[in-house]
C-alpha cells in the first residue's frame, strides 16, 4: 500500500473518528490472554482501520481497543488534514490512556512531485507554510516525530544540484521545528524510481548535511528491503541519524511473519541498540475480518517475544 493510499484511507474515516459506542473497556472480554493486556518490549504503532472489526468505525474507539491488546501508540499519516477539533480529541485521549503519538506527514498537498529538488521559490515556500501548520497541530497530540518527503527528481537539474536544494529546504525546515523539540524524519521510498531519495546511504548524507537534531532519517523497513536489503547492516551504519523505525513485511506489505524479513532477529537488534522510539506498523493486514485483526496481534506477540 503508498503512502498516498493511506493518506488517503485515513482522510475518508477522519468522519468516523467518533462514531460508535464510546470509549469503553467493552473490548477487556477477549478470552485469549496472550492477546490482552500485556505491554510489548518495544513500542509499535497501529494506524486508524486496523481494528476496526473488533473496535468499530470510530477511531476513539479503535485507540481504546489497540491500547487495550498492549499497545501504546498510535500513526496517523493524515492528521494534519483532520480539523482542529478532531485533533484534540486524539490529543486528548491519548493523554488520558498516556499513549504517544507517531509520525504525522508534513503532507502540503502532493508534495512527491511539487519537489524540493527544483529549488523553485513556491514549493520551498509551500513546505515552510507546512511546517508551520504542523508545529500547531503537533501541539494537539504531543507528537515528536513528521514524516517529509522531499519528492521527485527534476530531471533537469544534475543531481549535485538537486542535492543542494533538498538541503537547503531541509534546514528551513529544521529552523522551524527545532525550537519546539520537533524532528522531521524523512522518508526514503520505494514506491517509484522518480523519487529523489532511494537509498538510506542518501538521506544520511542529507541529514548530515543539515546539521539539526530536527532533520533525521525514518527508516521503513519494508520500502528499504525492496530498494537495498541487509537491513540490519545498514541500520547500524546510520544508526546516528535514524530517529523513527516503520514495519512492514514483503513482498505484500502486510504484518511481520507473512513475507520474507526476519522480523524477530531486527526487533532484537533494535532492542540491544536502546531504541525507545515508535514502531509504525505501516502496512495491511493479510487477512480480513476479526479473524485477520487477530492476526496482526499475534504475529506482533511472537515476534516480540525476542528475549527468550
Amino acid at each position: 500500500m503508498k503512502r498516498s493510499e493511506f493518506i488517503r484511507n485515513t482522510l475518508l474515516t477522519a468522519g468516523a473518528l467518533t462514531a460508535g459506542t464510546g470509549i469503553t473497556n467493552s473490548f477487556a472480554g477477549e478470552q485469549d490472554i496472550s492477546l490482552a493486556d500485556k505491554t510489548f518490549n518495544l513500542d509499535y504503532a497501529p494506524h486508524q482501520g486496523m481494528f476496526e472489526n473488533h473496535a468499530g468505525k470510530g477511531f476513539l474507539d479503535q485507540i481504546q481497543f489497540m491500547y487495550d491488546k498492549g499497545f501504546r501508540s498510535i500513526e496517523d499519516n493524515g492528521f494534519l488534514n483532520r480539523s482542529v477539533e478532531e485533533q484534540e480529541k486524539i490529543g486528548n485521549l491519548l493523554s488520558k490512556l498516556g499513549m504517544r503519538m507517531g509520525v504525522f506527514v508534513v503532507d502540503g498537498g502532493d508534495n512527491w512531485k511539487t519537489s524540493l529538488t527544483t529549488g523553485k521559490k513556491e514549493f520551498k515556500d509551500k513546505f515552510i507554510e507546512t511546517c508551520k501548520k504542523s508545529v500547531e497541530a503537533a501541539k494537539r497530540c504531543n507528537a515528536k516525530w513528521l514524516t517529509v518527503v522531499p519528492g521527485f527528481y527534476e530531471r533537469n537539474l544534475p543531481y549535485g544540484n538537486q542535492f543542494a536544494n533538498v538541503i537547503d529546504a531541509m534546514r528551513a525546515g529544521a529552523e522551524i521545528f527545532e525550537p519546539h523539540g520537533l524532528i522531521m524524519v524523512l522518508e526514503t521510498l520505494s514506491d517509484t524510481p522518480e523519487l529523489f531519495l532511494q537509498k538510506t546511504n542518501e538521506t544520511y548524507a542529507v541529514c548530515k548535511a543539515v546539521k539539526s537534531p530536527s532533520c533525521k532519517i525514518l527508516y521503513d523497513i519494508y520500502h528499504m528491503q525492496r530498494t537495498e536489503g541487509d537491513i540490519i547492516k545498514t541500520m547500524e551504519r546510520c544508526w546516528d541519524e535514524i530517529a523513527y523505525v516503520q514495519i512492514g513485511d514483503n513482498p505484500g506489505r502486510k504484518e511481520p511473519t507473512t513475507g520474507e524479513i526476519n522480523y524477530k532477529n531486527i526487533f532484537k537488534f533494535l532492542h540491544k541498540k536502546g531504541y525507545k522510539g515508535v514502531m509504525g506498523m505501516e502496512h495491511g493486514n493479510s487477512k480480513g475480518g476479526k479473524d485477520g485483526e487477530l492476526a496482526v496481534i499475534s504475529a506482533y506477540r511472537m515476534e516480540d517475544n525476542f528475549l527468550s
